[in-house]
């Protein structure tokens, strides 16, 4: 297995790392004074670092030409799953709506569905994440970094600080949901001939 493989797999056991660290307090201990922010700033530095793999492996494999069908699969497979559970704690958190996570996992089945179809098609084709699914998933990090790194400092500093990076983390959401929604219609737009051609 080569190196941008191995980072990739890497993003993915990050996730039940990130799991423990966020699943260890949560927003509505602010107002009881049970929210640990080191707990949310370790997850964010987690977060961090596994989304920075989401670069790497792209560019290594890429300027070493090692660009696999396995890395095809498991790149976005790894990105779903860091982005989706993030996005899960938010919604518990009340900072994400479950309107918001409808759209992005109905989103990620649609496009998973496809790439199914695709590569069980004559031809067996493996369908490569386009720029708007790039654009969509960078997206998604900067916000859930945003999100734990600001509530994890703003809650040490003023009441009033948190509920502006709360007001900010929501309208971020709403614009993942956004771009995810173009995205993903873009997505099964410029791959319909799988879809007209399947059986």
């Amino acid at each position: 297995m080569n190196l941008p493989n191995k980072l990739t797999l890497t993003r993915i056991l990050l996730v039940p790392v990130f799991m423990i660290f966020v699943s260890l307090t949560s927003l509505d201990g602010v107002t009881d004074g049970t929210f640990r922010a080191v707990y949310y700033l370790i997850a964010g530095i987690i977060f961090a670092i596994a989304s920075f793999t989401d670069f790497l492996d792209g560019h290594l494999a890429r300027k070493w030409n090692m660009v696999t069908d396995f890395g095809k699969f498991a790149d976005p497979l790894a990105d779903k799953l860091l982005t989706t559970v993030a996005f899960i704690y938010m919604m518990r958190d009340g900072v994400c709506s479950p309107v918001v996570l409808c759209i992005i996992l109905a989103r990620e089945f649609a496009v998973s569905g496809l790439r199914m179809v695709a590569a069980s098609a004559k031809d067996g084709k493996v369908i490569a994440a386009n720029m708007w699914g790039k654009v969509k998933t960078v997206l998604q990090m900067l916000s859930i970094i945003f999100y734990f790194f600001g509530t994890a400092i703003a809650v040490n500093v003023s009441w009033e600080g948190t509920i502006i990076v709360v007001g900010i983390s929501v309208v971020l959401c709403w614009l993942v949901a956004l771009a995810t929604a173009v995205s993903g219609i873009k997505y099964l737009w410029d791959n319909r001939s799988f879809i007209n051609t399947a059986k």
